[in-house]
């Protein structure tokens, strides 16, 4: 994610997105992607935030890396919940063949449909033979910003399919809810487990 204006709320609310977020033990979606994984595999936490979704994997065995662009979510993971999480932009993942799952959790929807492509493109290399992505989302149509500022691009969930088997990924399993949102409301989202 590169959006300033973006990363600027999150840099700002870091304590306000914390509490909404914070958990202490993985909820079925992400039992579901662990389960999906080489027991003690390696995972890439794609826009960690907080960091509170890498403590749970690490603490259920796996070996984790973790990356958001927001330099306050960073700095809270570290300081929280011990995790050295790199602070960088979606476009500097490089590795190849490197991790057996990728956990993007609501962070590429912060990118513009026209990044979409590359950053799944990214995902596929980085991922081993058979690895698993978990993919949120929120739906709907269009791009624009919520009443904070942040930069939010929408889909429906044949449009994710789409993307998905376009850069290689067979979708093994998905569901919709709704959510809280931190600018207040209700959202509806989708979630993808897909495999490279």
């Amino acid at each position: 994610m590169s959006d300033r204006e973006t990363l600027d709320v999150y840099d700002k609310k870091v304590a306000d997105y914390a509490a909404m977020v914070a958990k202490g033990m993985p909820d079925a979606d992400m039992q579901r992607f662990l389960d999906a994984l080489p027991q003690g595999g390696t995972v890439l936490d794609w826009g960690c935030g907080i960091g509170n979704s890498s403590a749970m994997m690490r603490d259920a065995g796996f070996k984790v890396t973790a990356t958001d662009a927001s330099a306050e979510m960073v700095r809270y993971a570290e300081t929280e919940f011990n995790i050295a999480a790199r602070h960088e932009a979606f476009d500097a993942l490089k590795e190849t063949d490197a991790f057996d799952g990728i956990w993007a959790n609501f962070s590429l929807l912060h990118e513009p449909r026209s990044a979409m492509p590359a950053h799944l493109a990214r995902v596929r290399l980085a991922l081993r033979a058979g690895g698993t992505l978990h993919l949120g989302m929120k739906l709907g149509t269009g791009e624009h910003r919520d009443s904070l500022g942040r930069f939010y691009c929408y889909y429906t969930e044949e449009e994710l399919r789409g993307l998905l088997t376009e850069a290689g990924f067979t979708t093994r399993f998905s569901r919709m809810g709704e959510t809280p949102a931190l600018a207040g409301g209700i959202d509806p989202f989708v979630i993808i487990l897909a495999d490279g």
